[in-house]
């Protein structure tokens, strides 16, 4: 047994036991001058999908201290977390050492990995693997390791653990040689990149990815394609073998087999019906029809609605260029359309982060400038993040921008359909994971291709209320037939 873990909690041979591991947990803290800490939870998937299998499975979410006010709780608590303050939640919180948690969150996770898989680097200059990064790279282990040790203590002996994303990719290989009794599975909710894109990576940490997933019993994504891209990179990295069976793909690799399984997440349909009709969304919704205005005609103008994080990934300064693009090829648009670009920063303690806000926020004015009239604001740019703003947009929506250069799956581009009071047409990215199942319904794009994109966006625009109306009813049912809880227990159903 791995040294820092425990033996196997005495138990029955088999379990009913869920654990869940991912780096952000379900509660944070903040900390204020006085010492007191405030606890606010989350949603999303996990979320709603533990709360779903019910308390005869005993779960238990273990995630990593993000912050200062979330490590004095960790210690408070031992790391064990008040229910009264996670929803009823089992959470252990691992307070990793700050200079751990920055190398492998922001200097791998983040600045490596998630660049791979969405394919971001300026290759003429990046990446450039160095001492740093082996370095850094040596803190991921350590990082994911954490998470094995805290695993292989909590789980009784049977139980089924779901590991969530590229943070602990090496986290089913090492908990699987603490714990060979647990059913294991791991869960990537990016895109996943081409063999050849994958290889930019430094030869043993490609190896290491690769072979820490294949630890799992089964390991899924969002999409066919993101699955097979994986299974690609496992022949062409590790020489592994790939075969289909029945319809099922697996991996076979050092003797062992690992099943590959595809889940698309959808949106969560009932939460937010409700939610977007309480009376802070209909508040918002007054104050973006004052924003919005009304057009030379007297009627209400259209909307193009974008919601995002500044996420390099998601494509914003080119969505941006496309709206300059119809107002200069189609002006009988001006003053009868605005765009409402929610721009949410993220990330700002990295540099290209920041310098993406900021782009972004010059490119709004510049259309804004050219554009513009006494009357007549053409972008309504809102960077500070505001859920029921967003969902008042979603109702507002006459046309749903989501032009991501590559994207996991994209949950915008199902949630505003489901919300949209009148019906929206979806301009939808080909490099978005939500691509696979909504496409026959949306205007499909290549992200890249400025013009393409402001033609699509010309001809959502000219789609009549009838039509609208079915494209979205169809995109809707789509979009809500994996909500998260379906997502989640599928997931454990096929580990069972």
């Amino acid at each position: 047994m791995v040294a820092g873990a425990t033996s196997p909690k005495a138990s029955s041979p088999a379990s009913s036991q869920v654990l869940v591991a991912s780096n952000r947990g379900p509660v944070s803290y903040t900390r204020a001058e006085d010492g007191t800490l405030t606890a606010k939870r989350g949603g999303g998937g996990l979320v709603s999908g533990l709360s779903a299998i019910g308390p005869e499975t005993d779960a238990v979410w273990v995630c990593a201290a993000l912050g200062e006010g979330d490590r004095e709780a960790a210690r408070r608590t031992g790391g064990r977390l008040d229910r009264e303050e996670t929803g009823g939640q089992a959470v252990r919180m691992l307070d990793i050492p700050a200079e751990t948690f920055e190398a492998a969150y922001h200097g791998v996770a983040n600045s490596v990995l998630w660049f791979t898989h969405h394919m971001l680097y300026q290759t003429p200059l990046e990446p450039a693997f160095d001492e740093s990064f082996t370095r850094q790279w040596a803190e991921y282990e350590t990082y994911n390791a954490a998470f094995a040790d805290a695993l292989a203590q909590e789980a009784e002996r049977g139980a089924t653990v779901l590991v969530q994303d590229y943070h602990l990719t090496l986290v089913p290989l090492l908990l699987r040689e603490r714990r060979p009794d647990l059913r294991i599975g791991h869960f990537s909710h990016t895109p996943w990149a081409p063999a050849d894109y994958f290889r930019l990576l430094p030869d043993d940490v490609a190896a290491g990815v690769l072979r820490g997933m294949l630890g799992a019993d089964r390991t899924a994504f969002l999409t066919t394609r993101w699955a097979r891209l994986f299974t690609e990179c496992c022949e062409r990295v590790l020489g592994a073998d790939v075969t289909t069976r029945d319809g099922t793909l697996s991996v076979t690799y050092g003797g062992r087999t690992t099943r590959i399984g595809v889940h698309p997440l959808g949106a969560d349909g009932d939460f937010l019906r409700e939610r977007a009709h309480r009376d802070d969304v209909a508040d918002r919704m007054d104050q973006l029809r004052g924003q919005v205005g009304t057009g030379p005609d007297g009627l209400p103008r259209r909307t193009l609605v974008r919601v995002d994080r500044t996420e390099l990934s998601k494509n914003i300064v080119r969505g941006l260029h496309a709206y300059s693009r119809l107002l200069t090829d189609h002006p009988e648009w001006r003053e009868h359309v605005v765009h409402l670009a929610f721009a949410y920063p993220s990330r700002q303690d990295l540099a290209v982060y920041r310098d993406y806000t900021a782009e972004v926020g010059r490119v709004a004015d510049e259309i804004n400038s050219a554009f513009g009239t006494p009357g007549w604001t053409p972008v309504v740019l809102h960077v500070k993040d505001d859920f029921a703003r967003s969902l008042a947009a979603y109702r507002m929506a006459d046309v749903a921008l989501v032009n991501p250069i590559r994207d996991g799956m994209n949950l915008v581009a199902k949630e505003i359909p489901v919300v949209s009071d009148e019906g929206c047409a979806l301009v939808l990215s080909r490099e978005a994971g939500a691509y696979e199942e909504l496409a026959a319904d949306a205007f499909c794009v290549n992200p890249f291709d400025v013009r393409e994109t402001a033609d699509a966006v010309h001809a959502a625009l000219l789609l009549d209320a009838p039509a609208r109306a079915s494209h979205s009813r169809r995109l809707a049912e789509t979009a809500t037939a994996h909500p998260p809880t379906r997502w989640l227990l599928d997931q454990l159903r096929e580990l069972a």
